[in-house]
């Protein structure tokens, strides 16, 4: 049993053209050679597609778990001057709204930023356009050694494409200038203390934050800022007091009415008071 699309059509009737008798007949052979199979779930009879002149395939139901929408497909088969057919091929094959697998793709392709942990290796591609060779050693050991002393001792350098690459998705991401973090900030990283700028040729545009209390360790863009930045200074009168200021010149005294229970027992003592005197 082949369960793949490969040499068997799934074509309706009326996309090809009519099979031979001798091959449009042959239904209860189709049918008897799944059976036969007895992988089981032989379903409605679906029509018949002609393959070419010597063949065409008959079409199933396929009542599979697991296989909703798929058909069982036989292909039939007899010479031009053949008035008998037989069974060439039986596949398992998606319909048109079969549950398919999605297309497969390589793992390499898959892969995204943040996937890699510990422990794994990840191994850059061959021809990787973001690397361009760096020194290259001589064999001289005094010249070497100077060179590595110098951090020339790298095999592979980012190249200028690279560079580009690197500088275009840093500007771009949380820690660029059109943040909402950036557009809300007093100032900019460029004029921030905490602001350790990066060597190399990305030293104007780059910085390294260290506050704790900010984007600690992470990339900045020069124009990128927060509210941590270490010229800020609080409003007059910020903070959180635990209570208000009490002012005792701004109490009013008024008079409270009388709730009925009151009043009722200020009647009942002048009552008692008048029966005593």
């Amino acid at each position: 049993m082949v369960r793949q699309t490969g040499g068997v059509s799934v074509a309706s009737s009326d996309e090809r053209a009519v099979a031979r008798p001798v091959l449009t007949d042959a239904v209860e052979l189709a049918r008897t050679a799944l059976v036969q199979l007895q992988e089981g779930g032989v379903g409605d009879y679906l029509g018949v597609t002609s393959e070419d002149e010597c063949a065409a395939t008959h079409r199933f139901v396929a009542d599979l778990p697991g296989y909703r929408g798929w058909q069982w497909a036989v292909v039939v088969a007899a010479d031009p001057e053949s008035d008998r057919a037989t069974v060439s091929e039986l596949a398992l094959l998606p319909g048109p709204d079969a549950l398919v697998a999605p297309e497969w793709i390589p793992w390499d392709q898959r892969i995204r930023p943040g996937d890699l942990s510990a422990g794994d290796l990840l191994a850059p591609p061959a021809g990787d356009p973001r690397l361009v060779p760096g020194y290259v050693a001589t064999g001289d050991p005094e010249i070497d050694d100077a060179a590595l002393e110098l951090g020339l001792g790298r095999k592979q350098t980012m190249s200028l494409e690279g560079r580009l690459d690197a500088a275009q998705r840093w500007h771009d991401g949380d820690y660029g200038p059109d943040s909402e973090m950036a557009k809300a900030a007093p100032s900019t990283c460029g004029l921030c203390g905490f602001y350790l700028p990066l060597a190399g040729s990305l030293h104007g545009a780059f910085g390294v934050c260290g506050n704790e209390m900010a984007a600690d360790g992470h990339v900045v863009d020069v124009t990128y800022g927060c509210g941590a930045h270490s010229d800020t200074l609080l409003p007059t009168g910020a903070g959180s007091p635990q209570y208000d200021a009490y002012d005792d010149g701004a109490v009013e005294v008024v008079e409270r009415a009388a709730t009925e229970t009151e009043a009722a027992a200020e009647v009942t003592d002048a009552e008692e008071s008048a029966s005593t005197s």
